[in-house]
This record gives structure tokens, sequence and C-alpha cells, in this order.
């Protein structure tokens, strides 16, 4: 089946799907898509921010489609600078890649590395009758650290990946296997609702 995901990340857009191609779901993104509006964003929550892309993006292409997104919560951090939604846009400016590890960084040195934790959103439009949401537990990533000290390996559209530590043993997930990275996203729970929801 084809499947637009409402994305122009194509790091996002890869990693969902690698992680999508054993249901046999052939994904595509807003990147192959012509005319791309922008969506509003205004939710208070990952679900409502999910959920307002999604029906937008079926209004505008009458497709089946989804869309995903996500809040970052750091543990011990004064709730002035929690990200929350705002994972690019802390403080309301928004930050490219380098942007983000210096910013996250600077928290994480002035802070001491901090304990975080993605909150991931998804809204499933096959049609007007056929919307599925979900925010479960199951698609948050797992506690991780958020480190000062950046990896050497940079990813483009994931940077605040070259931050990040197992909360475990301090190993950053660059220098562990690809299923220990999928962690920070939760793709296992993202693939289980796909494969309920679509009866793949």
């Amino acid at each position: 089946m084809r499947l637009l995901f409402a994305t122009t990340n194509p790091a996002k857009y890869t990693a969902m799907r690698d992680a999508l191609q054993p249901l046999g779901i052939c994904l595509v993104s807003l990147r192959d898509m012509e005319q791309v509006p922008a969506a509003p964003e205004e939710g208070s929550s990952p679900l409502e921010n999910a959920r307002q892309k999604a029906l937008f993006y079926y209004d505008h292409y009458g497709m089946p489609l989804f869309s995903c997104d996500s809040g970052l919560y750091l543990e011990g951090l004064p709730q002035e600078l929690q990200p929350g939604l705002h994972v690019r846009s802390p403080q309301g400016v928004y930050l490219d890649d380098q942007a983000m590890m210096d910013y996250y960084g600077g928290l994480a040195d002035r802070y001491g590395d901090l304990t975080a934790r993605y909150r991931n959103a998804v809204c499933l439009v096959l049609d007007r009758e056929h919307i599925y949401e979900s925010m479960e537990e199951s698609l948050a990533s797992r506690r991780f650290l958020l480190t000062a000290r950046p990896h050497a390996v940079r990813r483009p559209g994931f940077p605040l990946d070259s931050l990040s530590r197992r909360l475990e043993d301090g190993a950053y997930y660059y220098d562990v296997n690809a299923h220990d990275a999928d962690e920070l996203v939760g793709y296992e729970g993202f693939v289980e609702f796909f494969r309920e929801k679509m009866a793949l």
C-alpha cells in the first residue's frame, strides 16, 4: 500500500520507511509531492499537532497518510526551559541542526547530563471514516542522557542524536548497533500501530 508520511525531513522519512518496509508499506514523503502548503501546528500536545497536520494534508492530497509529532522532556530542567513540543524552537527561536546541538549541549553543560525522553504521537488517516491515532507509551523513546560533549558523527535532520547516550552505561547511541539507536524513537511501537490499524 502507498502511504504518505507528512514530513519534509529526509532523515525522519528514511528511518520510518525502513521501519515500515517489512509491512509492505510503500512510503512517500511531502518532498515527493507538488505544491506543499504549510500545515498548522497549533496544538497543545504532540497528538493534537499530529492530528492537525494529518487532517490538513489529507484534505489537500486526498490520499492515505499519517503525521507524527514529538515532544522532548528533560528531567531536572526548570519548566521555562522545557522544550516540550518546541524541540526545534525553544524560547521561540527556530534552530537549524548546528544551533540545536549548541543550544541543548549548552543546557547539558550548565545543568549536567540531562535525562531525556521523547513522547511521540501519530495520526493515520486512511479516509474520513477511518482515522486512527495514538500517543501510547509504546511510541515513546526510552529515557536517555543528553550530554554536552557531541559525538563526531552527525546525521542531518537528527542533530540531538550526536548528544545522546544510553542511560544504563553512558555509551553514545552512535557507538552501539542500529537497533539500540532506534530506542530514541520507539520504532517498534510505530510498527505495531500500523500493523494493527492497517490489518497487515
